[in-house]
């Protein structure tokens, strides 16, 4: 086999793997079974997306089978070693299955495309060649049958979301007994499988809890296995923008105490049609770039009328929701719909292609190290000189957007930010290059203006238009995919499970910071607790099994209250000096 045919068998393994367990690659461990170009391949790609090889004894958290030779045998050994950790078991054979299920006992459903091996392990799982029962159709990372397994993907990511479930269990407490106990919580997100756990996670709290989505961010049978639970949900993927308006008012009609908002738009939906309401809630919670903007813009005007918690402030957000989770199922959903596209459309995301990035944010960062780690070449467009220096500093090239989508195959945004493939750039793209979203706000791609200005739109493949561009070229168009809506959450199932768990945990500290802060929070944007992040990421380490000197940091700065303030004194020219008058310094 050829060094580029091990390539795209690697990649096409982590695409499997990402597609059928909604999992995230960057900071696991682990282990490859085989040996030749096909096991580099795979190092190198899950390497660059986070995930490092395990030494020793160490914990595998994802092992790799490229060929059978002595395969069960340490599958078997892998989980004897780590009997109560889960260990995900990926077929990563090249042309016939390397996994002969059948030798490790019985298997059992877990999700689509998941199997369980209890006779191996209560934790163990592998993800067969090419998916297994169950398996996508290649139009989207969601099974092909959702109604029969929406409660099986939510205990999936329930399984693999310890620290949102952590802090819930505190809230529950609350110290006084209380906690969330009869409080009304309205929960407007992305509605899937782990959004579906944040909102029991709450109810067994002893919340009421309300859930709305809007249409393209609804996977209608999650949203029934919530119904099911007992949970209110306003949401229908069918629903028009009339409709989605009158669900959302729906939800503010019931008073809700708390708001834990995506993109702000509920917030501000409040704010324009119900202002009676903001003033009389305990506050909201926002989690994103895209929806914190414009909350500045109202706390700035004095236009916001309630306590909002920047969720997207927090590190334990921002570093790993939008750096690892959005880069790898934002580029990876972009490759499974490339999957099912004619031969000239599916070429533009092979590898050895060029894909610009618009925008160097951490989204940014993340979507070029997966396009990197799928083997295109990667340029920057960016408009801050300090995030377009960090670009070059990572290795990619930078240039103005007009001039790199003119070579582009592929062009991702990644801004969140309104007209960012504006028109012009439209016109500037290689004719038939693939553009898509990873960014998250409405016309992010400039389809409205492309369509004023005479440009027409055919539906060629499931998530994937022929935009034919009316600029005096009859052959000039663009291959738009997911409507130009988020491609993860339009044509997936969203960022991974462990790095929703991570951002979940902070909407949940933001929950803490309204609750302690009730009736003192001023109306405007807050932080959340000061020490949020370390909890998390303390729980997130504890769980990763991980051990690290955590808290040394903050006793070295002084700032953990329980120790004496920092001696600032220098050592430097030689014995301390005696402390001035009035210095309470030590």
């Amino acid at each position: 086999m050829s060094a580029p045919d091990a390539f795209t068998t690697a990649l096409e393994a982590v695409q499997q793997f990402a597609r059928a367990t909604n999992l995230v690659v960057a900071g696991r461990r682990f282990g490859i079974v085989g040996e030749g170009a096909g096991a580099d391949e795979l190092d190198g790609i899950l390497t660059i997306l986070g995930a490092r090889p395990a030494r020793g004894d160490e914990r595998v958290d994802h092992l790799w089978v490229l060929n059978g030779t002595a395969a069960e045998q340490i599958v078997r050994e892998t989980a004897a070693r780590q009997p109560d950790t889960a260990l995900i078991v990926v077929d990563a054979g090249s042309e016939a299955p390397a996994l002969d299920l059948a030798r490790f006992g019985a298997q059992v459903p877990a999700r689509p495309g998941v199997v369980g091996l209890p006779e191996v392990g209560s934790a163990v799982f592998a993800v067969p060649r090419g998916g297994g029962a169950g398996e996508n159709d290649g139009t989207s990372t969601r099974p092909a049958d959702p109604a029969a397994d929406a409660a099986a993907r939510i205990a999936w990511a329930r399984r693999f979301m310890p620290v949102s479930a952590g802090l819930a269990d505190e809230l529950a407490e609350n110290g006084d007994g209380t906690g969330l106990y009869g409080l009304r919580i309205a929960v407007a997100m992305v509605l899937e499988p782990k959004t579906a756990v944040l909102a029991l996670l709450l109810r067994d709290a002893g919340a009421v809890v309300d859930v709305y989505a809007h249409a393209d961010e609804t996977d209608d049978a999650v949203a029934e296995a919530l119904r099911r639970e007992g949970v209110d949900v306003f949401a229908s993927s069918t629903a028009t923008l009339d409709e989605q308006r009158d669900l959302a008012l729906q939800v503010l009609d019931l008073r809700p105490d708390l708001l834990l908002d995506d993109g702000s738009h509920v917030i501000r939906l409040a704010h324009e049609l119900r202002p009676d309401l903001p003033p009389t809630m305990i506050g909201a919670a926002e989690e994103t770039t895209s929806g914190v903007r414009p909350l500045r813009v109202m706390a700035d005007r004095g236009e916001l009328r309630l306590p909002v918690i920047d969720v997207n402030g927090a590190s334990a957000k921002t570093f790993f929701d939008n750096r690892y989770g959005t880069g790898q199922s934002c580029v990876f959903a972009v490759l499974d719909v490339l999957e099912t596209a004619p031969k000239r459309v599916r070429k533009r995301g092979s590898a050895g292609r060029t894909a610009v990035v618009a925008g160097f944010g951490h989204v940014g960062e993340g979507v070029g190290r997966a396009l990197t780690a799928a083997g295109l070449r990667v340029v920057v467009s960016e408009v801050d000189a300090v995030r377009a220096l960090q670009a070059a500093f990572a290795g990619y090239a930078v240039a103005p957007l007009a001039e790199a989508v003119a070579t582009a195959d592929l062009v991702i945004s990644a801004t969140g930010v309104r007209d960012t493939i504006s028109l012009a750039a439209l016109r500037r793209c290689k004719s038939g290059a693939v553009v898509a979203v990873a960014g998250g706000v409405d016309q992010e791609v400039a389809v409205d203006d492309a369509l004023a200005a005479g440009a027409t739109r055919e539906a060629i493949e499931p998530q994937i238009e022929r935009l034919q561009l009316a600029d005096g070229d009859d052959d000039r168009h663009v291959f738009l995919l997911g409507e130009g809506g988020c491609i993860n959450i339009v044509a997936g199932e969203g960022n991974p499970v462990e790095i929703m768990d991570l951002s979940f945990a902070v909407q949940l500290e933001a929950v803490r910071t309204l609750l302690d802060g009730a009736g003192r929070l001023a109306p405007g944007l807050h932080p959340v607790h000061r020490d949020a992040d370390r909890r998390i990421a303390e729980a997130a380490l504890s769980a990763l099994g991980l051990a690290s000197d955590v808290g040394a940091d903050a006793r070295d700065s002084g700032t953990d209250p329980d120790r004496e303030p920092l001696d600032t004194r220098t050592t430097r020219f030689g014995q301390l000096l005696p402390p001035a008058p009035g210095d309470t310094s030590r």
